[in-house]
């Protein structure tokens, strides 16, 4: 009977589930958004939603208990100076978990887990890929261009 046992176990022992969740926080804290299987997520919020509470504290101790749990000090320094402060008047809830489908090869459900608030960040990062993959593809057909009537040249 498993009466009292909270938690997911994700079929994995007690220092791999820690580290796959400490790996998990920390590319949420970091990436804004992280797509990864439902109950993985599921797992992940408290310890998520956890950090950024300790976050809006922001003292010497929160910053201490973050660091001895996150795995990078740029995501104790962006909890502390970017996520934290955009939650200031909300009393929790800053994650959403959103399905998006199946997992190929094992029929796992997925899903994106992201914190609330970064769409516009997020858009900003698509945007600057789409423009930096524009400019890449012009290089590459005036490169091809300049390419084709030298050959054309040199079989005469």
């Amino acid at each position: 009977m498993r009466h009292r046992n909270a938690g997911y176990k994700l079929g994995r022992n007690t220092s791999h589930r820690r580290a796959l969740l400490r790996n998990l926080v920390t590319s949420i804290l970091l990436e804004d958004r992280v797509v990864t299987t439902v109950t993985k997520a599921k797992a992940a919020r408290p310890h998520v939603e956890k950090l950024i509470t300790l976050g809006k504290r922001g003292d010497l101790h929160s910053r201490r208990q973050a660091h001895a749990y996150l795995m990078t000090d740029d995501a104790v320094k962006r909890l502390f100076e970017t996520v934290a402060p955009r939650y200031g008047d909300r009393q929790g809830g800053y994650l959403r978990i959103v399905r998006t489908g199946f997992q190929k090869g094992d029929g796992a459900e997925k899903a994106f887990i992201e914190l609330l608030g970064a769409e516009k960040l997020l858009d900003e990062k698509r945007s600057k890929r789409a423009e930096a993959r524009e400019k890449r593809r012009e290089e590459m057909e005036k490169a091809m261009a300049e390419q084709t009537p030298a050959e054309g040249q040199a079989g005469e």
